[in-house]
This record gives C-alpha cells, structure tokens and sequence, in this order.
C-alpha cells in the first residue's frame, strides 16, 4: 500500500514538475513575444487586418478683394497598393507594365514601389482624372481590386496658373504651405486632421465597423478661407505690362507693386521671372522668390524724395534755395557726380530735384548729417520690417550714425550705400502720397469661417506721422514736377497729375565691395492723381541688358503704361496739369553793369574771400556771384536781393555761409 501511495506521489510530482517547467517556458515566451518582438508582430497584424487612412478637409479658397478664386481644393484619388497581396495571387512585373505608362512612371518605379512590402505603400498621390479613369479600368479588367486601391486626397489648384504666383505661393504634397500666402496663412486655411483605420478580411472586404466606413462624410468645417487686397484685374494688368518689359528690355528681373496709399492694402504685387504654382517642381527655386518682399538694393535716386523731406522739415532748403552746381564734388576723397556728367551752375532746389543732381543732394545731405538723416529714412520705415503678412521678408541694410563718415553721408543721399526693398520703397512713397501717414502695408484682407462668417479682418493701420502736413504738400509738389518737366516726364499720363521720381543705381558685387560695371538697377516709384492719389505704384528692374539702363528712359514708361491702365479702371477723370504749360521764358538778359559785378574779381589774401554787394540781383545771379568768390550761399525771400548777412567788401573765410535777402520789385 505504501509502495502505491508513493509511485502515486511520484507521478505528481514528475507532473506538476513538468507542468511547471511548461508554464516557465511559456512566461518566457510570452515575455520574448511581447517585449522583444511585441512592436513587429503588432505592426504586421495592423498590416494584414486593415489600412490606416489620414484623412482631412478640403484646403480653404484663397480669393481677391472681389472674390474671384485664386487657389481651390479639390478632392482627388491617390493610388496605393499592397505588396503582400502582390506576391500572393499576381506577377509584380506584370502589374508594373499594366500601370507605369498610365501614370508616366518607369515600370522599374512601380518594382521598387512592390518591393518595399507590407501592406500599404503609396504609387502616385493626387492622380489626374484621366489618370485614375485609366488605372480603375485596369484594376477592373485585370482583377487587381485586391491589390491596388484609390485614397480620397485633397489637391489644391491655381485656376489663373501663373498669375499672382509670388504671392499666392505653393502647397506641397501633404497639404503643406510651402511659399506665399499658402505659408503665412497655413495653419488657418488647413483642415482638421484625423486618422481612420479600415479593418478587412482576408479577401480585403470591410469587416466589423467598417463596413459603415464609406457613410461617414467628412464635411470640413475647420478650413478657413482668405480674402486678399489683391484685385485680379490690377495684377493682370501689372503682369501684362512686366511680361512687355521683359521683351523690350531683357532684364534678370522686373518687380512692380501697386498700393492704396491711404490704407497700405496691396492691389497688385508680381516679380518677373515667375512660374506656374500647379507645377512648381518644373520651375527653378530662384522663380519662386517674391522680391518684392525678399530683395534688397541700393534704391537710388527714388530715395531723394526722402532726403528732399527731410530737408524740407528741418528747413535746411526751400524749393527756390539757389545752389551752385559745379558736375562734381569731392567728399572724403570721394568724387560724386551728376548723372549727365555735366555742371547745371546756378540752380534752385526745385531744379535739382527735378533733374537729381547728385551734387545738390549730397550738400542737402551733409547739412542734414548723420543723425537727422538716418532719423528720417527709419521714420519712413527703412531699416526694419514692414510686418506685411507675407513670409521671407528682408530688413534692408542701414548705417549707424556714429559709423557714418561724410562721404557715407554723401553716398546715402543719392541713394548708395544703403539696401531696402521694393516694399519698404513704396510704403516710403505711399506715406508722401497720402499726406504724411505711414502706413503699415497689408496683403490679407479677412479670414472666413467656412459657413461665411468673419474669423478676422484686418483694417488699415497707421504706424505714425512722418512730414508735417505743409512740408508734405511742398514734397509732392517737387515729385510732381519731375514727372511734369523733369527726368520722369516718361512716367506721365495726358490729362493727369502724376508724382513721383526715378532712380538709377549701380548693382552691388555680391562677392567683394564695389560695383558691378555696367551693371544697373532701373525704377520709378510715384502716385496719382496728386489731387487725391488712390495708387501708388513702383517698377524696378534689375540688370537691363536691351542698352538703355536709366529709370527714367526704361522704368518711367513701364509706370506710365500701369498708371493708364489704373486711372481708366479706377474711372479716375481728367484733370488740367498745372505743369503742362510751357516752361516760363528765360530770366531777362542781365543789364551791362549787373555782369560786370558778377564778373569783377577782386584778389583777397589766399583762404580768403570778398564779400560783394549782392544788392539789386537776382537769386540766380546772387547765387553765381558767390560761388565765384567762394562763398556758401543761402537765400530766404523772392525777387531782387535787398540785404544781406555781411557787409560789403568785408574780407572772409572761404566756405564762410552768406545770406542773401530777396524781395518782390
């Protein structure tokens, strides 16, 4: 009984030892399973029970201030397939030959497509729809249904291709603002993003809660929609009128901007070269850059009107002050010269801002100095942002003021030396245009809620005062001038009043310092109409190889063809051009003994100068006669010189400032 009782007790144990090592075996291999190989076998089931779908709403309309579609979303069918069902029932070389020349692809892309394995691997997303007719009735024919499936993706569309292409920019493949307004505004005009899982059986048939998988509608109720300042019509016609510019002139670039100076809304932006946005990829990089925002450059004499202000403000000039223009000063070693080469001798302010004598401007700037001049170009918004809602803008290169030599001060108010942009250009013109009001330009109009609501608008908004509102109206009458009868006569339109002012400058070597030889940059930037000006327009180009390079012969007629088009559209009426009129005669000949005193010189000690009695002249002639005797000349009144702030035969400093008093005869 006992021998039972223990061969009894024995088997248990050798049992429950065995059971026990199968239970250890087994913990460790669940423990293997899960841990060490838990990720890979959890993905493979993932892989062979179903698909995971990212699935979003259509991208939010891009649209101009009247409404008209810029950039739309459509849905489309991407193709996907499955290379495990490949291997099983079909001949992946048989696959790749039925499809590749339907989608444009290489039957050796479509192999190495099958090759990756698993369950899902893209072929070609957001298909034409000749594109997925032709696949779908091959899967149809050839009973590929197990193997090659469409997905719904959202593909965005430019309905004008090219036009307002720099502005509008691109969407990459995953819905991805890449450039434009498509980047700035990305996070608003994207949908809500979810992911769906499809669960099937072994014949790839929805099972589960899947099977309701197809009901559920994705209505896209978060994607915003964004109204721009841009009218489609003002940029067709900018475009239109660079596309000709680029033919006559053969530039490496041309950028215009048209603004609403009392709002800072931009109706028209467009760069030359350009390209399509619905084939980006076909384009070089360098075409997708909006220069009007992301290019820097010396301005020029377009920045004169600035300096011109400046001066006026601080009561530096007046328009009938008399300088006295020798074609060329030295300045720290420097040689600055006027863009004729020529001396233009006696001549009032008004004449050199009308013809840009560079050797006017550079006097007006070392009068200013440093300090003030650098003050007035950042009160005009140059040297920083404008904070346009636009990506990838440029700050411009400015001096400091304790770094500025006189030469530098010099360069600077021709317009050398410094870099801005075309936007910060005509933000600077746009706030002379409007009475004094610098305003903060501004590309987005409002932000929609997809039911048609306002998310946001965006309303003008003043930064601050620049000019007082008389030194203003004295600035544009100059700028008015120089379209009337000086260097931007080409700018004009007949029967308007147009303001503005040209500009020509050397290009800057990209490699060392210095300048490019004959290499330039032609612009204009001005208003009209200066009764009350509703545009502001600036066109710039960059590098004209056709022979010409001056702004006013190249830049002045591309602005006055824009300006035609603007005023018509705008149903601006004519108006009478108080400039239009013929040029005042000539001063009266000077009587003998007039030109006798100017003539006599007399011989004072060397450095030193002679006063002469300016009593009974005119301005121009007061001007000439110091001049000849080494004087600085300043004049305050009009008519013929009555006074003056030293005396008769007084021996002098050269360089020493007289002030001549004029009053009416």
């Amino acid at each position: 009984m006992k021998n039972v009782r223990a061969t009894v007790q024995g088997r248990i144990a050798r049992v429950a030892l065995l059971m026990f090592a199968f239970l250890v075996m087994l913990t460790f291999r669940y423990g293997y399973l899960q841990v060490v190989q838990g990720d890979d076998l959890a993905q493979r089931m993932r892989d062979q029970s179903g698909y995971e779908f990212r699935i979003q709403s259509l991208r939010g309309a891009i649209l101009d201030r009247n409404g008209k579609e810029l950039a739309v979303s459509n849905m489309t069918k991407s193709l996907f397939i499955d290379p495990n069902h490949v291997y099983e029932s079909h001949d992946p070389a048989e696959i790749a030959a039925d499809i590749a020349p339907l989608l444009g692809l290489s039957r050796q892309e479509i192999l190495d497509d099958i090759a990756v394995g698993g369950g899902f691997v893209w072929v070609k997303r957001r298909l034409e729809h000749s594109e997925y007719e032709a696949v779908r009735a091959v899967i149809r024919e050839k009973g590929y249904s197990d193997c090659l499936g469409f997905q719904n993706e959202a593909k965005r569309y430019y309905p004008n291709d090219a036009l307002a292409a720099n502005v509008l920019g691109f969407v990459g493949t995953d819905d991805e603002g890449l450039d434009g307004v498509e980047q700035a505004l990305d996070p608003l005009l994207k949908g809500e993003v979810r992911e769906e899982r499809l669960t099937v059986d072994g014949q790839r048939r929805p099972i589960l809660d899947s099977i309701f998988f197809g009901r559920r509608t994705y209505r896209g109720d978060y994607c915003k929609t964004a109204v721009l300042t841009i009218d489609s019509t003002i940029q067709f016609m900018v475009e239109q009128e660079l596309d000709r510019a680029m033919a006559e002139n053969n530039p490496a670039s041309i950028t215009a901007i048209v603004m609403d100076p009392k709002t800072g809304e931009i109706l028209a932006m467009a760069s030359r070269p350009s390209y399509n946005p619905n084939r980006f990829w076909d384009y070089p990089q360098e075409n997708w850059k909006n220069r009007a925002v992301s290019f820097i450059y010396e301005p020029g004499s377009t920045f004169k009107a600035i300096v011109a202000g400046a001066a006026l403000q601080e009561g530096i000039v007046t328009p009938n002050q008399v300088f006295f223009d020798p074609g060329y000063v030295m300045v720290s070693g420097r040689r600055i010269q006027n863009w004729s080469n020529e001396s233009y001798g006696a001549v009032t302010f008004t004449d050199i801002v009308k013809n840009s004598l560079n050797t006017g401007f550079a006097q007006v700037g070392l009068s200013l100095g440093a300090e003030k001049l650098m003050h007035y170009t950042r009160l005009f918004g140059f040297g920083a942002q404008t904070g346009i809602d636009l990506p990838g803008e440029e700050e411009g290169i400015l001096f400091k003021p304790e770094d500025m030599r006189d030469s530098d001060i010099a360069t600077t108010a021709i317009g050398q030396s410094i870099a801005v942009t075309p936007l910060q250009l005509v933000t600077a013109m746009s706030a002379i245009a409007n009475g004094g009001t610098l305003m903060r330009p501004h590309i987005v109009r409002a932000i929609k809620n997809p039911d048609g609501s306002v998310y946001e608008e965006r309303t003008p908004q003043p930064i601050h005062e620049t000019l007082q509102r008389t030194v203003n109206r004295t600035l544009i009458g100059l700028l008015e001038q120089v379209v009337a009868t000086g260097g931007g006569s080409k700018a004009g339109v007949k029967g308007y009043r147009i303001a503005g002012k040209t500009g020509t400058a050397q290009k800057i070597r990209l490699d060392t310092s210095g300048y490019m030889e004959g290499r330039y940059i032609a612009s204009f930037c001005g208003f009209a109409p200066v009764e009350d000006p509703i545009f502001t327009v600036l066109v710039m180009i960059d590098d004209p190889r056709g022979g010409n390079f001056y702004g006013g012969q190249i830049a002045a007629p591309v602005a006055s063809r824009i300006f035609a088009q603007l005023l018509r559209y705008a149903h601006v009426e004519p108006s009478s051009n108080p400039f239009t009129q013929a040029e005042e005669s000539e001063e009266p000949a000077r009587t003998t003994g007039e030109e006798k005193r100017m003539e006599a010189v007399a011989t004072p000690p060397e450095g030193k100068a002679l006063v002469p009695d300016f009593t009974g002249l005119s301005m121009r002639e007061a001007a000439r006669l110091a001049e000849q005797r080494g004087l600085f000349f300043e004049s305050e009144g009009t008519g013929a010189a009555v006074s003056q702030s030293l005396s008769t035969n007084d021996i002098v400093d050269q360089g020493t400032h007289i002030k001549v008093y004029f009053a009416p005869t």
